[in-house]
């Protein structure tokens, strides 16, 4: 019987593959031990109990960025979550760690490296986390989410996905989507998110306001699903055709009423939508070091997708390029096409094979 070592967590950009690839451990060999390695603090220390897993704690070790007491102690508390680490390794024998990074993944790549234990690491982001690339450099194999991720021996897996989305079938399940959302199914929709917290710049060029394009999407025969996010106050008109909400729940059925996408640019969303092939229009996230548009980049240099800077997107914007391709119907489809080449359903199945390879070397 295998037992495994899962590591990773923080955020639900590394808790979701490494459930995905869990459930799928677990489906195959029932008898398995699946352990996860995370922290008090993240998002796991939630989800993975919920979903069945037994997890088990180190202490949260976020890498010094500064010259400060936290860079001072860094190594020695490094140490010490090393150390649990491998007494966790030897204690549960486990055969094979899987990291997704963040702050559980590097004491866990050393640990592996000291302990002999084979590693298979999956880096959902084009632009690599320092966990991974410190990982890979010993790494029996490195998946990546994105085709040209800069990291040592990556080779394209895609995303692990949620089994929500992996089984979704589109067009069987559009009915109860338009009644879920109170539209019509038979009638285009184009579907606006921007995450949990929403995205200012999409709710202002959509939104009922002086800028808002509402209006226009209504106007070319289209229905629009607009979700705003939880903190947003962007009032809802009650206009028929354009259904607002502050939270989906059920974004498999959002996914399956639309036929064109506007949204940010987070690796599970790309992975995800490119896996369903939906044309779709990106506006990445203008924070931190570029991460969102580096995401997008495989899904737009494929034609499955375009990409509009956050700073221009507007209400004119929406008018000049995203209600021409509304109104394209080829286009739509030569996108549509494009997608099937750079998504994939099957990245959590990619990654137990990597795992596989690893063990019987």
């Amino acid at each position: 019987m295998t037992t495994y070592l899962l590591a990773g967590g923080g955020t639900a950009g590394h808790v979701n593959p490494l459930l995905a690839v869990a459930d799928v451990l677990r489906d195959r060999e029932p008898d398995a031990t699946i352990l996860v390695l995370g922290t008090r603090e993240g998002l796991e220390a939630r989800l993975v109990p919920e979903r069945g897993y037994e997890l088990l704690f180190i202490d949260k070790l976020p890498f010094p960025r500064r010259p400060d007491k936290a860079a001072i102690a860094f190594p020695g508390k490094f140490r010490r979550a090393v150390a649990q680490v491998r007494e966790y390794v030897a204690e549960r024998g486990v055969d094979v760690i899987v990291g997704f990074g963040g702050y559980a993944s590097a004491p866990a790549y050393v640990a592996a490296r000291k302990t002999k234990t084979p590693v298979i690491i999956h880096e959902a982001n084009a632009k690599p986390g320092l966990a991974n690339v410190l990982g890979a450099r010993w790494a029996a194999g490195v998946g990546v989410a994105f085709e040209g991720t800069p990291i040592t021996g990556g080779r394209f897996v895609g995303m692990p996905l949620r089994r929500e989305v992996v089984d979704l079938d589109r067009a069987a399940a559009r009915a109860e989507a338009a009644e879920y959302f109170g539209l019509d199914a038979a009638l285009p929709t184009l579907l606006v998110f921007g995450g949990s917290l929403g995205a200012l710049r999409l709710n202002t060029a959509f939104g009922e306001g002086q800028d808002g394009a509402w209006r226009d999407v209504i106007a070319a025969g289209w229905q629009l699903l607009h979700v705003t996010g939880e903190r947003s106050e962007l009032p809802d008109p009650g206009a028929p055709g354009y259904v607002v909400r502050r939270y989906v729940d059920r974004m498999d059925l959002a996914f399956a009423i639309a036929d064109v996408i506007v949204s940010r640019a987070g690796a599970a969303t790309v992975s995800e939508i490119s896996a369903l092939e939906i044309p779709t229009v990106y506006v990445p996230y203008a924070v931190g070091n570029g991460e969102q548009a580096l995401n997008a980049a495989s899904a737009v240099q494929a034609g499955a997708a375009v990409l509009i800077a956050d700073a221009d997107f507007t209400g004119d914007r929406v008018r000049s390029e995203v209600l021409p391709l509304l109104a394209d119907r080829e286009r739509q489809h030569r996108m549509a096409v494009a997608a099937s080449a750079v998504g994939t359903r099957t990245g959590a199945e990619n990654v137990v094979a990597m795992i596989d390879e690893a063990l019987s070397a």
